[in-house]
């Protein structure tokens, strides 16, 4: 076996490892939060709030770095590097918020995949038949709401990496060309990044919306 064969088993090895102790923590998790009272589906909600929250707070930097971004293009003196200083900032910002949203929907991805295996497993538990099919169709209508939300989640989580990948792109550029010229050949970009922004918004706002009506269904079935 040659050093290129076993160094490719090795990763193997340890990729497996890594997903079965990702696997385990996850299981502990879940077993130390309802040995304090907090199911699977008390963490859904929960995780659907943060989610939620996550999106609404991206949602407005996203349209505070808007604002910075037309600032410095529509320069008309003052300190520029001050001006690209803080366009800078907000691009950190929009950055940590947007790794924030792709954190959260991975949770709540992560819990309801947990809650709905055991909830399945726990329908062949029943002896009687009328409670296992009124726990079958509740478990069916929730998985059709789920399903909708983590759509509009994933929707709108799926806007946001292009647009920080132009955003980037500008930063970037004005690092090295901090100029009025450059400036200037950038603000054509203004309209582009305005038209993607508004409709990473509008889609934030359409999962937000999703999320509000599945806790809303949520908290009546309690």
């Amino acid at each position: 076996m040659n050093t290129s064969q076993i160094q490719r088993i090795l990763t193997i090895v340890l990729a497996s490892l890594v997903v079965l102790a990702l696997t385990g923590c996850q299981t502990v998790y879940f077993e130390a939060m309802e040995k304090m009272g907090y199911h699977k589906r008390d963490i859904l909600v929960s995780d659907v709030e943060k989610a939620r929250d996550a999106q609404d707070e991206a949602k407005e930097q996203f349209k505070s770095a808007l604002e910075r971004f037309s600032s410095v293009l529509n320069f008309k003196g003052g300190n520029l590097q001050k001006k690209y200083d803080k366009l800078s900032t907000e691009y950190k910002h929009s950055e940590a918020r947007v790794q924030a949203v792709h954190d959260r929907v991975a949770s709540v991805e992560d819990v309801s995949d947990a809650l709905f295996t055991e909830w399945k497993a726990e329908l062949q538990e029943y002896s009687n038949a009328n409670l296992k099919r009124t726990s079958q169709r509740k478990l069916d209508q929730t998985q059709k709401q789920y399903a909708q939300l983590i759509k509009a989640m994933k929707r709108a989580e799926k806007k946001m990496d292009p647009v920080m990948a132009a955003f980037k792109d500008q930063v970037l550029f004005l690092k090295h060309n901090l100029n009025a010229t450059a400036i200037a050949s950038l603000k054509d970009e203004l309209v582009a990044v305005e038209s993607d922004i508004s409709s990473l918004i509008k889609e934030m706002e359409a999962s937000i919306k999703e999320a509000n009506s599945f806790l809303s269904t949520m908290a009546k079935d309690k």
